[in-house]
């Protein structure tokens, strides 16, 4: 078998409907498969896995034991001779894991002694999330983040390595440290670094995973030819044990691959507590907005009609049988105006193509994003990634 791709859920139901969704269609074509492991859920996650997606393993632990631990009881039961760690908040384009498998068995990646690879991440606005490629983040660094020096000075090679910035978005290269909403790798090498450290909850561990494989002379790479959108903040609620978790979580990387004097204790721990309230308050929007109308890309009229009823709003058609896939004209006027995607006619990779190229748009006139999963019955979206996700049902 090729590939295992392992989704490790909490509590985001109807994202992880999507995830997977996304998921088998990038398979169809690759001898892999998914396992997904549930934290002990309290909502109804486990019983839809059992109804929509039957073939799919399901490992349903009696405890949230954490990502480090529920992923490693993943990979623990995985066949693939990669395997890819993924958020259940994301979507995979269909082309997403073919891309990927060529990228790594072409000769000169082999080369350069694989370890992790990632990919472009961007929010449901459609805007490059930075922590797609990141440095390892050592005390400097660390301090240029915490100050914002990275802002000032990101051409820099001094103040840019936080997030990488020696790359460029659309630039494939070697980095250092990758964000665990999507991480590939060979399962064998997982395994001989012994996947996830279990000693950390959450937070920092793929920074840890990253700075092993670098520790055993591996090399990172960021792969931007595949674009997944991540929609961040949704698997975790920003409250005081976030806060709280973050702050143990940044202590353990430390105290584990870095010398700290008692002043380098002092200022860590204030950054920590800085950060922890920057990252908490960064998941409550301020305002809310309200789409004023609605458009439906399908081929379904009678869909838009349903949802008018359902969304007593406005909702125009665009119908896909007869008219091409276009909607940069629509963008131009449609101030405060959602699009809804319908995935029986729109592809992943369709939807994550036009969030990409309508970013600029999406900021300027506010339209947003909303899709509707093939035979499912709720809209799903995130109008950007300091925001939870938003799901509308619509029977």
């Amino acid at each position: 078998m090729q590939l295992s791709v392992i989704i490790l859920n909490y509590n985001v139901r109807y994202f992880l409907e999507l995830c997977v969704l996304s998921v088998q269609n990038a398979l169809e074509t690759i001898d892999g498969e998914i396992i997904v492991i549930d934290n002990n859920s309290q909502d109804d996650s486990c019983e839809m896995m059992k109804k929509r997606f039957p073939n799919v393993k399901l490992i349903q632990n009696k405890e949230n034991l954490g990502f480090p631990k529920g992923n490693n009881i993943g990979v623990a039961q995985a066949q693939g001779e990669y395997v890819c760690i993924l958020n259940p908040d994301t979507v995979v384009a269909e082309d997403t894991f073919v891309k990927i498998l060529n990228f790594v068995t072409s000769s000169a990646v082999e080369k350069n002694n694989l370890g992790v690879v990632g990919c472009k991440l961007i929010d449901g606005a459609g805007n490059f999330l930075p922590e797609s490629k990141r440095g390892v983040p050592t005390p400097w660094v660390a301090f240029t983040k915490i100050v914002g020096l990275y802002k000032l000075f990101s051409k820099s090679e001094t103040f840019g390595k936080y997030y990488a910035q020696h790359l460029r978005e659309n630039e494939t290269g070697e980095i250092d440290i990758l964000v665990g909403a999507f991480m590939f790798m060979k399962r064998d090498l997982y395994l001989e670094v012994g996947g996830f450290d279990e000693d950390c909850f959450m937070y920092s561990d793929d920074i840890d995973l990253s700075y092993r494989m670098l520790q055993k002379g591996k090399s990172n790479y960021y792969f931007h030819e595949t674009t997944v959108i991540h929609y961040k903040g949704e698997s975790t609620i920003k409250d005081e044990t976030y806060m709280k978790r973050f702050q143990e979580a940044m202590h353990f990387f430390y105290k584990k691959h870095f010398r700290t004097s008692i002043l380098f204790t002092l200022f860590m721990k204030v950054g920590i507590v800085f950060f922890s309230f920057v990252k908490m308050f960064q998941g409550k929007s301020t305002i809310k907005r309200t789409p004023k109308s609605y458009l439906l890309y399908s081929a379904n009229q009678k869909l838009a009609d349903k949802l008018r009823l359902v969304l007593q709003k406005k909702v125009s058609f665009h119908d896909l049988k007869t008219e091409k896939m276009v909607i940069s004209c629509s963008l131009r006027s449609g101030n405060g105006t959602e699009i809804i995607l319908d995935n029986e006619f729109v592809s992943f990779k369709e939807s994550i193509a036009i969030l990409e190229s309508s970013r600029n748009k999406s900021r300027s006139v506010g339209i947003t994003f909303k899709i509707l999963p093939k035979n499912a019955n709720f809209l799903i979206g995130s109008n950007n990634s300091n925001e939870r996700g938003e799901i509308i049902k619509i029977e």
